[in-house]
């Protein structure tokens, strides 16, 4: 945390130089743009010091070059009597050029064998130059491209997560919603066992006879559903009597019991419908 904030300070301390007055573009701030601009600052800084030292080299050869131009100058007097002075405005021009070229090209004289690999370097240098901007401009794009990818994707993330953040509350809303049902179900479910229980108390004092609670009736509703699944095979069997050709009495008596045992069920599943219902 202290490195990431101590990039920070550095990256406002080089905007703040390279825009000086002016006010400085809006940037969102966070660790990827930080060490993206640190690092150009690193890499300017860098070029900064390189282009101080090259200024500061140039200036020491300048002062040996005004030395020796001066020696020269001095030696050319007292051996032919000859002095710039005495030249004319064109010839003035012409050493002028001359001795600037072999400054700038920084030649131990001014013979052409000096100027022509002086020349040649300078030439070479200004490709290496150009060649290396034109990386630097190939990297600067290739890291704004980032920057705009990681910018837009940051959007991206920053939309999800709120739709998951609204997701989110209505689910909870949901969740509480059903929890506050389930707890009113289940006071509801408890009031009506505790009047089942309260029922139930009530009708025994006034001599309500077991058999008619709630859970003796449940049972005998299952009992019920069973005896009418048992009449189903009965029904089919005196079905199957009709269809033959007994002896008339007897298949009669068979028909007179079965009439009574089907007559006897029904009247039992009748009364505990009726007891049901009460």
């Amino acid at each position: 945390m202290e490195a990431l904030e101590e990039k920070e300070a550095q990256v406002a301390a080089w905007l703040k130089k390279i825009f000086g007055d002016h006010p400085i573009p809006q940037y969102e701030v966070n660790a990827r743009t930080t060490e993206i601009l640190y690092h150009l600052s690193e890499r300017n800084r860098v070029r900064d010091r390189d282009v101080y030292l090259v200024t500061e080299d140039l200036k020491q050869k300048a002062k040996e070059y005004e030395s020796e131009a001066k020696h020269l100058q001095d030696l050319l007097m007292e051996s032919v009597n000859f002095s710039p002075a005495s030249l004319s405005s064109t010839g003035s021009r012409y050493l002028n050029a001359l001795v600037d070229s072999a400054v700038t090209l920084e030649t131990k004289d001014t013979s052409l064998a000096s100027f022509i690999p002086a020349v040649n370097d300078l030439t070479s240098d200004l490709f290496h130059t150009k060649s290396k901007n034109e990386e630097i401009k190939l990297e600067l794009a290739k890291v704004e491209k980032n920057l705009t990818a990681t910018l837009v994707l940051e959007k991206c993330l920053r939309e999800d997560l709120k739709k998951a953040e609204l997701h989110l509350c209505t689910e909870r809303a949901r969740v509480d919603s059903r929890l506050q049902n389930m707890d009113f179900l289940k006071a509801k479910s408890e009031e009506f066992r505790s009047g089942i229980r309260t029922a139930e108390k009530q009708l025994s004092a006034r001599g309500m006879d077991a058999s008619l609670s709630h859970q003796s009736l449940v049972a005998l509703s299952e009992k019920l559903e069973e005896l009418k699944r048992q009449t189903i095979p009965l029904k089919k069997k005196l079905e199957s009597y009709l269809d033959l050709m007994p002896n008339p009495s007897l298949a009669q008596v068979k028909i007179e019991e079965a009439k009574r045992e089907l007559d006897t069920i029904e009247a039992e599943l009748t009364k505990k419908v009726n007891m049901m219902e009460l």
